[in-house]
């Protein structure tokens, strides 16, 4: 029976993993056995809870400062080579653009492990943004045997490069599966219950290029709009970033109307998400799982690797620039054919059944 290891470390890749580890644990044909590297210690394990996945291996990384990407970067690599010597798997698959994304191919790669790449082609075409993540994509695609792109414009991006088409697949991303099982109707909330009364702004930032004062000229644009209109709060869950939270505590604190929380379980993100008036982010899952709930994303960085929510007029790059943040984010809430315009579902990032794709193309490609 063949050994397909699943690699991952952080929230997201575990909000979009968890879901295809489920759906080969249920194929009798092959050994799926997980390998988490605890890369986001903190808020990794709920993410595991609410999926009830069990690692079959655990790393123990040593605790490094945010910045210290070399040292995260060769304690995954040494970490994950114990696991591949153990396991001795047929294939791998890592997901996404993280540290542990590039480590886990990268060990996979000195192992002579084939990889497969879920989430493959995404693109801004420049290397610092976002950064380093263009840098650690582009590099898997360089080691991986199998592209599982999201998109069909993921696809493209992919045959720019170079890839053997037959070594690509579009199938959806994993992360509308996780939202098929996440998001329910009778879903309350003390957040939800807090802003019952009112239009309430998500907010989540945490990009690198943002530290310092482009976060702080963002989250400054949300607390302009926010004071100005009494039927607006906004909610902000921080990330465990100290840099991140000593900006958001000291832009945002003192406003009654906007919280800033702790982060939040994945089945309280996604509902709070799907009840939002609209969204400000420098993140990159949330933009798909936005746009395909029909909330409108304003994108505070200057490009996105995920051009479809643009084209459908669901996500709009605002960048960092204090003014033009707050003017997008004032003209969704005092324009209703603007946010008419931007609230509507897209489906470009799949219909729930990437997971069962993918599942599917590895065991017959096996």
């Amino acid at each position: 029976m063949k050994k397909i290891l699943l690699i991952f470390g952080t929230r997201p890749e575990a909000v979009k993993m968890c879901p295809l580890a489920l759906e080969l644990k249920r194929r009798e044909d092959a050994q799926t056995l997980v390998c988490v590297t605890n890369q986001h210690r903190e808020i990794l394990p709920p993410v595991l809870d609410a999926f009830h996945v069990t690692p079959d291996a655990s790393l123990d990384l040593p605790t490094h400062a945010p910045d210290d990407l070399a040292g995260l970067t060769a304690s995954l690599l040494d970490g994950l080579r114990g696991v591949l010597d153990a396991f001795r798997p047929d294939l791998a698959l890592v997901q996404g653009d993280t540290a542990t994304t590039f480590a886990g191919a990268l060990a996979c790669f000195y192992a002579r492990v084939p990889v497969g790449h879920v989430e493959a082609g995404l693109r801004t075409w420049d290397m610092t943004r976002p950064w380093p993540e263009e840098f650690y994509r582009r590099a898997v695609t360089l080691m991986a045997r199998w592209h599982f792109a999201p998109t069909d414009q993921a696809r493209d991006n992919l045959m720019r490069e170079g890839v053997d088409r037959s070594r690509v697949f579009v199938t959806g991303n994993t992360v509308i599966d996780a939202l098929r099982t996440t998001v329910q109707d009778d879903y309350v909330n003390p957040i939800l219950t807090w802003a019952s009364s009112s239009r309430l702004v998500l907010v989540t930032a945490h990009r690198r290029e943002n530290l310092g004062p482009p976060m702080e000229r963002v989250l400054l644009a949300v607390r302009r709009a926010v004071e100005e209109r009494p039927d607006v709060k906004a909610v902000y869950p921080m990330h465990p970033n100290p840099a991140v939270r000593r900006t958001a505590e000291a832009v945002l604190a003192g406003c009654a109307r906007i919280r800033l929380t702790e982060p939040m379980a994945l089945a309280d993100f996604h509902n709070v998400l799907a009840r939002c008036f609209c969204l400000v982010t420098d993140s990159g899952g949330v933009q798909e799982e936005a746009a395909s709930l029909g909330k409108p994303v304003l994108v505070a960085r200057s490009a996105t690797e995920r051009p479809e929510g643009v084209a459908a007029g669901t996500l709009r790059v605002v960048g960092t620039d204090e003014d033009r943040v707050y003017r997008a984010l004032t003209e969704l809430l005092d324009d209703p054919a603007a946010y008419a315009s931007m609230a509507h579902a897209v489906d470009d990032y799949g219909d729930g059944g990437a997971s069962r794709r993918i599942a599917d193309i590895l065991l017959q490609e096996l």
